[in-house]
Parts: C-alpha cells; sequence; structure tokens
C-alpha cells in the first residue's frame, strides 16, 4: 500500500502527513504532489516522496498514481475554478485504476445548497460516474476560520459581525480535527464506497462564541447580525472581491439555515477521540493575536 495526498504543502495537508507519520506510516509509503519542489523541500528532507504537478496542468499528473494507491484528493482553493482542476486529478487515478479514491468534500454533500458546494457536489458526480473505489470525507467548516483569522477583528471591533440569524448553529472543528479522520481512512481498510459527515462534537451559536471571546479576553464582544446586503458591502469594502463576498454571505444564509449545525459524531468516531472546543481554538486565536 502507499498513500498520495494532493495539495499536500497546504496546512490541511501536512497535518494529514504528520498524523500519518505518527501513526507509524513509512515516510517512504507516502507521496506528496506539490506545485513545486521548493514548497516540499521540508517534506521530502523527512524521505517523504514528491512528484510535481499543477491542479491546472492536467498533463503534470502522468506518473502520479499507481494502481495499489490510496489517493487523497484535497479540494483546491479557487472557487468556481476547481471543478475542471479537480477533474485532472480524478482522470489521472482513474487512468492508473488506483485502490483508493478520498476526496476532502464539504458538509452535506449533494444536499448542501448554497453557492460554496457546488464545485464539491459536482466532483463528487465526476468520482462516481469514474467507477473508482472512492471515500468522501464531507469537512464542516474549519473552527479556526473564525476563532484564529478573525480574532483580530472582532478584538478590533468588539463585535463578530455576520448576516447570520440570531440563535443559528454551526458544527466547526480544528484542521486537525479532520486531518485525524483523513489519516486513518488512508491508513485503515473498511472505507470504501463511505461519505462521511466531519463535523464538531458540538454546535456552537455567534452569541456563544462572543461570550466565549469576550470571557477569555476580559473584553465585551457581541454578536452583530446585520442585514445581508449590508453584509456584502462591509466585506468588499475590506478588499475581497465582490463574487467571494456574495458566496461569504450565502454561507451565513447556509448557517441560518441549519445547514451546519449537524452532529453526527462521524469526525469524532475516525479520529478516535473528541472534537476539538471552540473554546480551545478561541484561546489559540487570542494568544496568536497578542503576539503578532
Amino acid at each position: 500500500m502507499s498513500i498520495v495526498i494532493t495539495g499536500a504543502t497546504g496546512q490541511l495537508g501536512r497535518l494529514i502527513i504528520a498524523d500519518l507519520l505518527g501513526a507509524g506510516v513509512p515516510a517512504g509509503g507516502i507521496t506528496a504532489v506539490a506545485r513545486s519542489k521548493e514548497k516540499a523541500a521540508d517534506l521530502v528532507a523527512q524521505g517523504i516522496g514528491l512528484h510535481v504537478a499543477d491542479y491546472d496542468e492536467p498533463e503534470s499528473f502522468a506518473g502520479a498514481f499507481r494502481p495499489e494507491d490510496r489517493v487523497l484528493l484535497i479540494s483546491a482553493t479557487d472557487a468556481g475554478r476547481r471543478v475542471p482542476q479537480h477533474a485532472a486529478v480524478i482522470d489521472a487515478a482513474r487512468d492508473a485504476g488506483v485502490a483508493q479514491l478520498g476526496y476532502v468534500s464539504v458538509f452535506g454533500g449533494p444536499a448542501a445548497d448554497f453557492r460554496l458546494a457546488d464545485d464539491h457536489r459536482e466532483t463528487e458526480r465526476l468520482i462516481v460516474a469514474s467507477g473508482l473505489p472512492h471515500t468522501f470525507l464531507r469537512n464542516n467548516w474549519y473552527s479556526e476560520m473564525y476563532a484564529v483569522n478573525e480574532i483580530p477583528g472582532i478584538l478590533a471591533q468588539g463585535a463578530i459581525v455576520t448576516n447570520v440569524a440570531p440563535g443559528s448553529r454551526i458544527a466547526t472543528a480544528t484542521r486537525a480535527d479532520y486531518a485525524a479522520a483523513a489519516a486513518a481512512v488512508l491508513r485503515e481498510d473498511g472505507h470504501l464506497g463511505r461519505a462521511y459527515e466531519l463535523s464538531g462534537d458540538t454546535a456552537w451559536t455567534f452569541e456563544e462564541f462572543a461570550e466565549e471571546v469576550s470571557r477569555q479576553s476580559g473584553r465585551t464582544i457581541v454578536h452583530r447580525s446585520i442585514d445581508p446586503a449590508e453584509r456584502a458591502a462591509m466585506l468588499i469594502g475590506f478588499g475581497v472581491p465582490a463574487p467571494f463576498a456574495e458566496v461569504l454571505v450565502d454561507v451565513d444564509d447556509a448557517i441560518s439555515r441549519g445547514r451546519l449545525a449537524g452532529t453526527p459524531g462521524d469526525l469524532s468516531r475516525l479520529a478516535g477521540r473528541p472534537t476539538t472546543p471552540i473554546a480551545d481554538t478561541i484561546a489559540e486565536g487570542l494568544a496568536a493575536a497578542q503576539t503578532a
């Protein structure tokens, strides 16, 4: 058995590789797919194999996979462009006849009815149509998106500002949580033909989030829910491109409709431990903000 991970030099890919190594998978049994040797130099130094390929260059995946490989396709980052990028990997995996194609998808899969899910739903359809043995890892949102990335702005404004309806819940988890589940699926048998709905053990509201930031920071933080058009204008004012601002507003609408509140327990079962509480990630975010 050998394991091949695309997008391996990203934050999630690196965590998955670290988990695999920590579980005893030999470095020589892992191949990282990356856009350049430079990005993967530290992985190669650990004995990880390397195949240089770019999602936008289908021909670069020639020879990337072998029949015995368990491949994980970590989704590309550019919403709206991902389907042809993912198709390049799927086609190469099908041509090689790989043993497993895992895909990092979105919570809800075919039932996810928000714009950011469009590329994921189509990618899942292409994988099923390829006939390859597959596993879908349908990730909910990363806790770090709120509790680390947005903390400086939250502290500056005294508020977390969304267009999420008050009282709506979201069941986030950390990248490390999702990485542990992915590593388990890659190194263990019994996951073919499965679709896992991966989310945190506990769904939280933005009011609860604000209260926890207040408790840990000693400052008064509130959740301010604003009109979607106002939120879009605010994001654009911060430099977010208008099309992506609309996507983010649409995600908040999905949260309001309960689409990201599910807690089926698949993530903690695969990871073999409880998921990371949002309070822990908030603590990480506040510590990072203090040292920035």
